[in-house]
C-alpha cells in the first residue's frame, strides 16, 4: 500500500536535489526513478517512443542501447545548454545519472532486492485535467510511409462567440508515434483556411509561417505554447493568461516524423480557459525577432559555401517580465545565443543551443519571471552553415538561401513571450520535477509551510510528489467546504513542483490547502492576514 503522506508543502524555499551517486545500484532503487522520470514519458505504450520502458524486463532488454544513448547525450533529447539556464520541463540527464546508469549496466544490470518504484499513473488522457473546448480534426490525415519528414498545417475553427482567456493548450495526438512536434497560432484573417481551401487533401503543406514569405505578416502572428511528445503543457499561472478571439480559427503546424509505412492520425486538442471569477490582470504577449535590417542590420541572406553568423537586438520598450523563448531556424541552423543586456551594462543569459537540431525543436519557459527593465537590450546570435561539410543542408551544392518558409529556406525567428511588469514579480519562479534550483530543499512527512504564513497576496505553493499521478489541490475552510481551485486533476510526475494562487480576495482567517490524489492525500493550515 502506498503511503499516504508522499506530499510535502512549503513555499518559496523549493528545490530539487538529487541523491549522491553511489556504487551497487539497482534499478528497484536508484535506475528506475530516473528512467520514470525522464524516459517513460515518451517510452510507454500509446507514446512515440519505439520501446516501452515501464518495468524491469523492458529496460534490461535494452540496457545497453540505453547505456550508448545516454552516453553520448542523444537521449533524453534537450536542446538548451542547462549550465546557460534553466527551464521549465527540463530533460536531461546529469552527468552523475549518465555515470550511474552505465555503471549499472556494467555490473549486469541488477534489479536488487529492494521494493519496486512503482511507475507513475500517467493519465489515458489530458494531463491537465477536464478541458473546456476540445477541436478535432474533421478527418484523418495520411502520413506517406516513405520514410521523409513531412511539415502540414491544419486549420481547426474554434466556434468562439467572443473572446476567451486561454490557460494552457494540449494536443493529444490519433497517432503518438508519429507526431514528433507541432506549433499552435491563432488566425483571425481566415488566411490559413483559405490556404486549405486551395489543396485536395486536408491541410496544406508548411515549413516556415502559414502567413507566407512576408516578414510583416510573421510579426503578426499570435503563438501559443507548442507540443513537444513527453512535455506537460504550461498552465499559466493565477491572472495570467493568453487571448483566443472569436471567430478565430486554431492553425496546427503539425511535424510528422519520417516512417516506414502509410500511418493516419486524427489528433485533438484540448483548450483550457480562465474561469468566471479569476481576474485577469495581465495577458501573456509574444515579440516576434526577424531578420529585419533594422533587426540585424544587415540582408538575411547567406550566400552558398559559407557560414553566416547574424546578430539582431531589441530594445525592450517597457518594464516587461519574460516568461519564455522559441526559437527557430531550418536546417541550415547551426546554434542560438540569446542574453538580456541591462542599462546598467550586467549582462543575463536567456537561452544557449549549442547543436542546433530541427528535429527537437520547442518552446522554453523559464524556471523565474526575468525582470528587463526598459531600455534593456536581448541580444539574439543565430549561425548557419551553408557548405556541404553541412550533413543537413537541403541543396547538393549549396545555393545561396534567404528568408521562406520551404525546406530549402531559412528563418531566423525568435518569439519571446511575456508580460507587463509589476512590483513582486522578481520573486515569482516556478519550479518542476526536472528543473534545478539554487534553493534549499525543506522535506519531511508532513507538509509544512516556511513562508508567507500569514499568507497576502500571490502565494507560490511548492510540494514534493513522491508518486506520479493526477492531483487535485484546492483551498477550503476549516470545515472542508471548497473556497478555491487551484488544480483540478493535473498530473504531477515524481520531485518538487510549485503552483500559485491568489490570496488577496480571501477573507483574513484560517484555512486549508489540500492536495489529493487517488493514493496520496494531505492537507496543512494556513493564515490569511
Amino acid at each position: 500500500m502506498k503511503n499516504k503522506t508522499l506530499l510535502v508543502i512549503f513555499v518559496f524555499a523549493v528545490c530539487f536535489i538529487i541523491p549522491d551517486i553511489i556504487i551497487g545500484q539497482t534499478y528497484n532503487k536508484d535506475i528506475a526513478p530516473v528512467i520514470y522520470q525522464k524516459c517513460s514519458t515518451c517510452h510507454r505504450p500509446g507514446e512515440i517512443g519505439p520501446m516501452s520502458f515501464t518495468n524491469y524486463e523492458e529496460v534490461k532488454n535494452f540496457s545497453s542501447s540505453i547505456k550508448y544513448a545516454t552516453g553520448i547525450k542523444y537521449m533524453p533529447p534537450w536542446q538548451p545548454d542547462p549550465d546557460y539556464r534553466h527551464f521549465l520541463g527540463e530533460n536531461f540527464l546529469t552527468d552523475d545519472e549518465i555515470d550511474m546508469i552505465a555503471d549499472w549496466v556494467d555490473a549486469g544490470s541488477p534489479e536488487g532486492s529492494e521494493d519496486p518504484t512503482p511507475f507513475p499513473d500517467f493519465p489515458d488522457g489530458s494531463v491537465l485535467g477536464e478541458p473546456d473546448l476540445v477541436l478535432k480534426f474533421s478527418e484523418s490525415y495520411l502520413h506517406k510511409g516513405n520514410n521523409k519528414d513531412e511539415y502540414r498545417y491544419f486549420v481547426l475553427p474554434t466556434g468562439l462567440t467572443e473572446d476567451k482567456t486561454l490557460k494552457a493548450i494540449e494536443l493529444r495526438p490519433g497517432n503518438p508515434q508519429i507526431v514528433h512536434h507541432a506549433l499552435f497560432f491563432e488566425d483571425l484573417t481566415g488566411q490559413a483556411a483559405r490556404n486549405d481551401a486551395k489543396t485536395s487533401k486536408y491541410g496544406f503543406d508548411g515549413f516556415g509561417g502559414f502567413a507566407g514569405d512576408d516578414l510583416e505578416s510573421i510579426l503578426t502572428q499570435k503563438q501559443y505554447p507548442g507540443y513537444v511528445p513527453g512535455q506537460k503543457p504550461i498552465f499559466y499561472p493565477e491572472g495570467l493568461g493568453q487571448t483566443l478571439g472569436a471567430g478565430s480559427d486554431l492553425v496546427i503546424q503539425m511535424h510528422y516524423a519520417p516512417w516506414p509505412t502509410d500511418e493516419t492520425d486524427l489528433t485533438t486538442v484540448n483548450i483550457f480557459f480562465a474561469d468566471e471569477e479569476e481576474e485577469i490582470e495581465r495577458s501573456v504577449v509574444s515579440h516576434i525577432m526577424v531578420p529585419l535590417p533594422s533587426v540585424v542590420n544587415d540582408l538575411f541572406i547567406i550566400d552558398a559555401n559559407r557560414v553566416e553568423q547574424f546578430h539582431g537586438i531589441w530594445e525592450v520598450p517597457e518594464d516587461i517580465s519574460i516568461m519564455g523563448i522559441s526559437p527557430h531556424m531550418h536546417l541550415l541552423g547551426q546554434d542560438w545565443k540569446v542574453y538580456l543586456e541591462t542599462p546598467s551594462g550586467d549582462s543575463i543569459n536567456l537561452i544557449k543551443i549549442p547543436e542546433w537540431d530541427f528535429n527537437w525543436q520547442g518552446g522554453y519557459f523559464f524556471d523565474r519571471l526575468i525582470v528587463a527593465e526598459k531600455g534593456s537590450k536581448v541580444h539574439a546570435i543565430a549561425t548557419y552553415d551553408n557548405t556541404s561539410e553541412n550533413p543537413n543542408n537541403p541543396s547538393d551544392p549549396p545555393v545561396t538561401v534567404s528568408w521562406g518558409e520551404n525546406t530549402t529556406d531559412e528563418m531566423y525567428y525568435l518569439p519571446i513571450a511575456y508580460i507587463p511588469y509589476n512590483e513582486g514579480d522578481e520573486d515569482v519562479f516556478f519550479v518542476d520535477s526536472t528543473t534545478p534550483t539554487e534553493e534549499i530543499n525543506e522535506s519531511s512527512n508532513s507538509i509544512k509551510l516556511i513562508a508567507p504564513n500569514p499568507a497576502t497576496g500571490l502565494v507560490n505553493v511548492g510540494f514534493d510528489v513522491s508518486y506520479g499521478e493526477a492531483l487535485s489541490i484546492n483551498i477550503t475552510d476549516l470545515s472542508g467546504a471548497k473556497v478555491k481551485s487551484i488544480k483540478k486533476q493535473e498530473f504531477y510526475n515524481t520531485g518538487n513542483h510549485i503552483v500559485h494562487f491568489d490570496s488577496t480576495n480571501l477573507l483574513p482567517g484560517m484555512y486549508l490547502i489540500t492536495i489529493e490524489g487517488k493514493s496520496q492525500s494531505i492537507s496543512q493550515k494556513f493564515v490569511k492576514q
